[in-house]
């Protein structure tokens, strides 16, 4: 079976989202980390992650468990992300990016659908009124 021309183009298009969201993830990652407080030198002051920290802390009686969501994004945005967590948000990122390469080709399907259909209406309507003024046409001469 072959393809046409637009199921190349869609396959592409989840190709290359499947790897700009493994890649942009693992990227984007710590600078996301960094812009909500947890820095390399510890959680900044008036952050969202000084606020995490803060309920965490009070959650726990005082001081953060070990483990918990708060010191484990801690210790990515004082160190960076180990290889497995780097392969697990390469895992989600192509996930992610995959997701959206089909729901834009299913949408580009639906769209493709539809202009054929208007196609389809058009040429019959050119059809019909072709056969509307032969008929007339053929009844002035009578």
């Amino acid at each position: 079976m072959y393809c046409t021309q637009v199921q190349i183009s869609v396959i592409n298009l989840v190709v290359y989202l499947t790897i700009l969201g493994a890649v942009g993830i693992v990227l984007m990652a710590p600078v996301a980390l960094s812009a909500i407080g947890f820095t390399s030198a510890g959680i900044a002051a008036g952050s969202y992650a000084a606020k995490m920290m803060s309920a965490a802390a009070t959650a726990n009686g005082g001081g953060v468990a070990a483990g918990s969501l708060v010191a484990i994004l801690q210790s990515a945005g004082a160190s960076g992300f180990t290889a497995s967590a780097n392969t697990v948000l390469a895992s989600i990122g192509s996930a992610l990016g995959t997701c959206v390469g089909a729901a834009v080709g299913w949408l580009s399907n639906i769209f493709q659908k539809r202009n054929e259909q208007k196609r389809r209406e058009e040429a019959m309507a050119v059809v019909l009124f072709g056969i509307a003024a032969g008929a007339l046409f053929m009844w002035s001469k009578h």
